[in-house]
């Protein structure tokens, strides 16, 4: 019985340890709190984005509103998510709601 409880505890770490461990960036879970400040890896994860493509979008215009502070990079995770659902198209024709507006 010993034995058995051993094994329930350790598959509860296990689950624990998956739960900390989570394949996300930064070596800390994404703040919920949509007014959060996240790192730009944090960003891409959210959007499916590697962090170069959103580097670029940065540079070239046309990406999610960024937050310079000082050197550093944030993005506001709400708006960050509400420029994503801007993005939806239902053709490759669809020039979107905000054609020509950025």
């Amino acid at each position: 019985m010993a034995h058995h409880i051993a094994t329930a505890d350790a598959a509860l770490d296990l689950g624990v340890a998956a739960t900390i461990a989570d394949p996300e960036p930064a070596g800390r879970p994404i703040p919920r709190d949509p007014d959060a400040l996240l790192f730009a890896a944090e960003m891409a994860y959210l959007l499916g984005l590697s962090v170069r493509t959103l580097e670029s979008l940065r540079l070239r215009g046309g990406g999610p509103a960024y937050i310079k502070l000082g050197r550093a990079v944030r993005y506001n995770r709400l708006r960050g998510l509400e420029w994503a659902e801007r993005q939806i198209r239902r053709s490759t024709s669809d020039p979107g709601s905000s054609a020509g507006a950025r």
